[in-house]
């Protein structure tokens, strides 16, 4: 209890920093990192293709959803000699890649929200001392690093489940079936623009916070030649 009361104590808002790159980008990041999480997470496909039988059509929707375990997904194709059908599964497993990158944007999103807490309520402690400025760049830059790596591996994983959904590869399996409409995946792919999108803001903004550490130089000040006295050779 005394430790929060000395936190609360050293807290005093500040709004400045938002008028600056540091903080302005930190925003920017923050929102684009719930973004690229929010429209990979909780997304739901559907692919369509008909069984064409002597005396009528049927329509089969195959359904998926993040975390994309395809082969866990299982659809019903009817039998056109019989009221039963056949169970049968998409293929494929790409969860790994779409998982790393829901976990980077989440985390993500929190520290920006525990940096945006220090550098509006606790600025004069975070410069106070270099060990601040230079963690913040330490850890900011390992983000721009995840951001492409998980973007990169999600844009994979993104392309490998376009080709598993894609209404012709189960008609390939079923001499009576026809290729129906293609599953939207508009948000998925709009996922992987936000994930370049981060990365280039996390790898930006390690500039404005390296320009608060110690390995950044402010160039010598140029000499003024003193008054009164003769110029040099």
């Amino acid at each position: 209890v005394e430790v929060l009361f000395k936190a609360m104590a050293g807290f005093s808002l500040d709004l400045g920093p938002l008028k600056e790159p540091l903080g302005f980008i930190r925003v920017l990041e923050w929102v684009f990192s719930i973004f690229a999480f929010a429209t990979i997470g909780g997304y739901t496909g559907t692919t369509h293709f008909t069984v064409s039988c002597p005396d009528k059509d049927q329509p089969v929707e195959a359904f998926f959803a993040y975390p994309f375990r395809l082969a866990m997904k299982s659809y019903c194709r009817p039998l056109c000699n019989s009221s039963s059908c056949t169970e049968t599964y998409l293929q494929g497993d790409f969860s790994s890649s779409a998982q790393f990158f829901v976990c980077v944007g989440v985390f993500a999103f929190l520290y920006c929200t525990a940096t945006l807490i220090v550098y509006l309520g606790y600025r004069t402690v975070y410069l106070q001392t270099s060990r601040g400025p230079v963690i913040d760049l330490l850890l900011t830059a390992a983000f721009a690093f995840l951001w492409l790596v998980s973007s990169s591996a999600w844009g994979k994983g993104l392309t490998d489940v376009k080709y598993a959904t894609d209404p012709n590869r189960p008609v390939e399996l079923c001499t009576s079936c026809k290729a129906g409409e293609f599953p939207s995946m508009g948000r998925l792919n709009a996922s992987v623009i936000f994930g370049f999108l981060n990365l280039i803001l996390w790898a930006g903004n390690c500039w404005f916070i390296y320009k608060d550490t110690p390995f950044h130089k402010d160039p010598a000040p140029p000499t003024t030649m003193e008054e009164g006295g003769a110029p040099g050779p």
